[in-house]
């Protein structure tokens, strides 16, 4: 039933795809998703993609999870980054306790975003707490159910720790600040929060979040499902920018046969020595990337369907290569930008929005290949990795 059920997800979204593609500039000019791309997602269920089943979601694996995002960036770079965080967001709200669970699921369909970077204050009040703070780069506020937000909580003796609060999005403000040359359409406007109540149920640590070890939950995470946070983090993101090499690999391949080479005598740039190693130099990136991908993943669900986890230089090897593969992405799409022609700069060629979303996701600071290959190395010459974001 469940292989039938994400068959069914994936293949709504294939079907989507061309109308993903063709709303790409619209996307843009608004800086934010069509409803139509929204609507043809929540049809096809993604948004139930990470729903445990005892909320009636389809709580897929995370190889799974990892192919529904590369199936929506084929489409829209942007759409795609979205949904990462949607789905990603859904995952993580299964740290919290039982009470917030039951809260954020009631709908089964849910729209999470947030982030982890704590830019906020939580001070104790009766029952909870009170938030105050502004996140920025808050992708998929726009349209979010739901929103995490960490902050710094503040004790009455003076000392301090990190926490992570969920509470509804209309609770927040969204600033009309989300002007980028890249990942223009996901709105990842800056929210604030003045004052607002939060429920004690719905904060935890930011350790809890990280150990998933988050006290009051009787059914802490579906067997199977119990994935390090930044580790899952890292394959999900890995994910979204496979599918949105591979779309640029198509838009490309569709696009050479039959163009000239302005200058020379080809008629046809497929026909060109040069552009026939850029396009498999670009796809072999690629395929390589997916490799990685999915030997990620798999290693990942194998410790979650054993009940326990990856060791540090394991999580630390997660980073690295995750990290690698995007990058290789990256250097693909940056091939077949190249290899465009001159026409390919104008905003209704979809080619050249790829190649923006590519090189700006990419920056993200989670995302580094410098960063996270540093991790990855210190663990592979006998070092300590220096970090608890394994």
């Amino acid at each position: 039933m469940a292989e039938r059920e994400v068959e069914s997800v994936i293949e709504a979204i294939r079907d989507a795809v061309p109308r993903l593609r063709a709303n790409g500039q619209e996307a843009e000019d608004k800086r934010w998703l069509p409803e139509e791309n929204i609507a043809l997602l929540e049809k096809a269920g993604v948004f139930r993609a990470a729903t445990p089943r005892r909320f009636g979601g389809l709580d897929l694996s995370l190889p799974e999870q990892a192919d529904v995002l590369r199936e929506i960036s084929r489409g829209c770079g942007s759409t795609g980054w979205v949904s990462m965080v949607w789905m990603s967001s859904a995952g993580l709200a299964t740290l919290f306790p039982d009470a917030a669970q039951d809260e954020v699921f009631a709908g089964t369909s849910v729209r999470i975003s947030g982030g982890f970077t704590p830019s906020g204050t939580l001070t104790r009040t009766e029952g909870g707490y009170l938030l105050n703070g502004t996140w920025r780069f808050n992708t998929g506020c726009r349209g979010a159910d739901w929103n995490i937000a960490a902050a710094i909580l503040q004790e009455a003796d003076g000392s301090h720790s990190e926490a992570v609060a969920i509470l509804p999005m209309d609770q927040f403000s969204i600033a009309d600040d989300w002007n980028t040359s890249a990942a223009a359409a996901t709105g990842s406007s800056s929210t604030t929060a003045k004052d607002v109540f939060v429920p004690e149920h719905r904060v935890i640590s930011y350790e809890s979040a990280i150990l998933n070890n988050t006290p009051g939950r009787t059914a802490p995470v579906t067997p199977g499902r119990g994935y390090r946070l930044f580790s899952y983090i890292m394959a999900v993101c890995a994910g979204t920018y496979v599918g949105l090499a591979e779309g640029a690999l198509e838009l490309f391949r569709e696009r050479v046969p039959g163009r000239g080479i302005t200058y020379t005598s080809y008629e046809d740039q497929s026909s060109h020595p040069l552009t026939q190693i850029q396009v498999a130099t670009a796809h072999n990136k690629i395929a390589a990337a997916r490799a990685l991908l999915d030997d990620q993943t798999a290693m990942l669900q194998r410790h979650a369907d054993a009940g326990g986890e990856p060791s540090e230089e394991e999580k630390a090897h997660v980073r690295g290569k995750t990290s690698f593969a995007i990058d290789l992405c990256r250097e693909a799409v940056d091939i077949l930008y190249s290899a465009g022609g001159a026409s390919v700069i104008q905003r209704n060629v979809p080619l050249q929005r790829f190649f923006r979303d590519a090189r700006g996701l990419a920056l993200h600071g989670l995302l580094l290949a410098s960063t996270n290959l540093e991790v990855q190395g210190r663990v592979l010459l006998g070092h300590d990795p220096e970090t608890p974001f394994l």
